[in-house]
């Protein structure tokens, strides 16, 4: 397995995997989701997201070219304010692995090769979002050092 990084114009590699994110954020949180986006309408999406300069993909893929996994995330300047430091952020948005290599460290490999490369880019903090419902990222996320600072809560109508 090597880690890559995806760019913008091949961001149609990431589809399979991100539909399956999505299908279970969506199974579990239907009020904030779109049932099945189509996935043109997610491909344009995803080019869009990816051509943003602190926009990065990055996979895990193996000999044979397949996509093991993927992980998006965001550097975010943060600019100091009378209650907080400034800080360069890499913000994790994104992470999914193919359910066949779940366990077997391929999330792990993504995070650590994102937290090289955003400590490489001046990142001070390693951040990241996951759905109370999700425990396997959870628990990847308490493995590679991060704990829960914020819970968000939302009222819909």
């Amino acid at each position: 397995m090597k880690i890559i990084e995806i760019p913008a114009s091949e961001a149609g590699r990431l589809l399979p995997l991100l539909q399956d994110l999505h299908a279970l954020h969506a199974e579990h949180q239907p009020e904030r989701h779109v049932p099945a986006p189509g996935s043109d309408d997610l491909a344009a999406w995803l080019q869009d997201w990816l051509q943003q300069d602190n926009v990065c993909a990055l996979a895990a893929e193996s000999p044979q070219g397949a996509l093991l996994g993927y992980l998006i995330y965001e550097l975010q300047d943060r600019p100091a304010l009378p209650v907080r430091a400034a800080e360069k952020r890499a913000m994790l948005h994104h992470i999914s692995v193919t359910e066949a290599w779940r366990r077997m460290g391929v999330g792990k490999a993504l995070v650590e090769a994102m937290r090289t490369r955003a400590l490489a880019e001046g990142a001070t903090v390693v951040a990241a979002t996951y759905a109370p419902f999700n425990s396997a990222s959870a628990a990847l996320m308490q493995g590679m050092g991060m704990e829960p600072v914020l819970t968000v809560a939302e009222w819909r109508a």
